[in-house]
């Protein structure tokens, strides 16, 4: 059984059947649609370039050809791991064997006053992205909150749209949490070069009905007012553990599993951003919301569910494209204390490498994807190279990984 809905949810689905598996497979999705991948939410499907049934993992009709029992639009209440059955809101309750969680994350939802107002938005689901979208029309004024990933890609295509977009920012840089002061920069000086309004180390304190009850006015702490036409929040996420938990499975910021999976139940899996899984590269555990976890973590997961003996075991990668901008994002380290540019900072296209203690540990690609396997050799070697051959455009990052200790 499988209880969740989305990506991770359809492609462990998918390779139970691959590896395999012939019996009895039911899906309990709290959502109507079959499993879909998200990161379209705030880039395609928000700009109105992707049609629905692109974002589905599969064809709703294959689930049927493959005898999967898909059960949407359906809340998991509780676990009764005695029992071994999962109860369902409207009171029915499904036994299993083996269970595997793909409950996900929701958005982290605003908590000023005002936050619970129409045109406030987060972008989290389908339904999400297409009420958002509506609110996209040229000239419209967009508020948002918080330049992480999603807050920029959202951004991006709000000015694509032709709206007028103000950001604003706890950190003094966008990405604040995630990358360098140099690599925020570059994405302030971009979405500014096309046209956005970025207000940093601010915070937001209020919002209220605009002036006759038309629009909104979000207030900030450095005492400017904001009007806006919508308000949509990209602050994080919180993973959606309350199910794990209530059934008594060990939880820490996300489901904790190991390398192959596996809670404390050892009748009970979990994979893609509800978890907080042991990573045998970084020799931690860790909770990512990322297309490659979702992906790539629920296939290994399934497959152990099916018998087999691979850890989940890769460097973690993410993906941002905005305003013609591909930046690739590798490793997930807790610090650096040197960053290293290939290339002039932010250029296009350009690299730069995270350090710590001389260790490579993160980095990224600007419009030069092509290099990202190299990068992820470093970080998973936990390579030591000479700083200057990594800022040398004439030296083979091929190479470099390939001789690096």
């Amino acid at each position: 059984m499988v209880v969740g809905g989305g990506h991770a949810a359809g492609r462990a689905i998918e390779a139970l059947r691959e590896s395999g598996f012939g019996g009895r497979i039911v899906l309990i999705g709290e959502e109507p649609s079959p499993p879909y991948e998200r990161p379209p939410l705030s880039k395609d499907l928000l700009s109105g370039k992707a049609a629905l049934d692109s974002l589905w993992v599969r064809p709703q009709d294959w689930y049927a050809q493959q005898g999967i029992e898909l059960l949407l639009g359906q809340r998991a209440d509780a676990i009764d791991r005695k029992a071994a059955r999962v109860l369902l809101a409207d009171g029915r309750s499904v036994a299993y064997d083996r269970l595997l969680l793909t409950t996900g994350a929701r958005a982290r939802p605003l908590t000023v006053e005002g936050a619970d107002l129409p045109g406030v938005h987060a972008v989290r689901t389908i339904a999400d992205a297409l009420a958002l979208r509506e609110r996209l029309w040229p000239g419209a004024r967009l508020l948002v909150v918080g330049a992480g990933f999603i807050g920029l890609e959202v951004a991006a295509v709000a000015r694509e749209r032709g709206c007028e977009v103000t950001v604003i920012e706890a950190a003094a840089h966008p990405l604040g949490r995630v990358a360098p002061a140099s690599v925020g920069t570059m994405f302030a000086e971009l979405h500014r070069s096309f046209g956005a309004m970025l207000r940093m180390d601010t915070v937001l304190t209020r919002i209220a009905r605009g002036p006759d009850g038309r629009g909104l006015v979000a207030f900030t702490a450095d005492g400017f007012e904001w009007q806006g036409d919508a308000v949509v929040a990209g602050i994080g996420s919180v993973p959606n553990t309350e199910l794990a938990a209530a059934a008594g499975l060990a939880v820490d910021n996300g489901v904790r599993t190991d390398e192959y999976g596996r809670t404390s139940d050892p009748a009970i899996y979990a994979a893609g951003d509800v978890t907080s899984h042991f990573n045998p590269l970084l020799g931690r555990h860790l909770r990512l919301e990322t297309w490659q976890n979702a992906q790539n973590q629920a296939i290994a997961v399934a497959r152990a569910m099916a018998g087999g003996d691979q850890p989940h075991a890769e460097v973690p990668w993410f993906w941002t494209d905005q305003h013609g901008i591909n930046f690739q994002s590798a490793g997930a380290p807790l610090g650096w204390d040197e960053v290293l540019w290939r290339g002039d900072p932010g250029a296009r296209p350009s690299m730069v490498f995270y350090r710590q203690d001389g260790i490579v540990v993160g980095g990224a690609t600007i419009n030069q994807g092509r290099l990202m396997r190299h990068l992820k050799q470093l970080i998973a070697r936990r390579a030591r190279v000479d700083g200057a051959l990594l800022q040398d455009p004439s030296s083979p990052l091929d190479r470099i990984a390939n001789s690096a200790p």
